[in-house]
């Protein structure tokens, strides 16, 4: 098993994908070499491994968010474009929904695709959502390889406890190449 390098300007970009770092460490790799701190994890590591190849420091992407124009809102408000999931907005659903209403990601994905229509039919979307949930799978973003990793170690191994998983996890983000569980990771609880 090689050993993660230390995430310094020796590594190249190559060399830097193919091992896990925390986001952390990847904002203070940015700070220490003055290269923009902002945006998520994939950003970032687009960023470095330009930098690390090219010594070419990639700006951040400048996202602007239009101020939101709604004062009220009730069921035939149209959804603004360039929603902003706020205080205001949660609590129009959590009256329409209930006290259990939370932005998950599906729906606030889906109140962002969704500018033009009805916060009526953001109500009704958000009861689909939740049914699908409780059906199959849902999708986790790539950039929480985390949760992924966590989820397909358990329904690969019925009976194990969260603390081999997290075994197994800091194994794999320990070796070269993707993050991604395989059965051969258990290799660090011993079997």
């Amino acid at each position: 098993m090689s050993e993660r390098p230390e995430l310094d300007r020796k590594l190249d970009g190559k060399t830097f994908r193919s091992y896990y770092y925390l986001k952390e460490e990847l904002v203070d790799f940015c700070r220490k070499n003055n290269l923009p701190i902002s945006g998520g994890k994939i950003e970032l590591a687009d960023r470095i491994a330009c930098f690390l190849d090219t010594g070419k420091v990639l700006e951040a992407s400048v996202k602007r968010k239009a101020p939101a124009n709604v004062q009220l809102i009730d069921e035939n408000t149209i959804i603004e474009p360039n929603i902003v999931c706020s205080e205001k907005h949660r609590a129009f659903f959590k009256e329409h929904i209930g006290a259990a209403f939370s932005f998950n990601v599906a729906f606030q994905k889906w109140l962002k695709s969704n500018a033009g229509k009805t916060y009526k039919e953001a109500i009704a979307a958000y009861y689909q959502i939740l049914e699908e949930k409780k059906q199959g799978k849902t999708k986790i973003d790539c950039q929480f390889e985390y949760n992924t990793y966590i989820r397909d170690f358990f329904e690969d191994n019925k009976g194990k406890t969260l603390e081999d998983a997290i075994k197994c996890w800091k194994y794999k983000k320990q070796i070269q190449g993707h993050n991604r569980y395989e059965r051969i990771d258990l290799v660090a609880l011993g079997e």
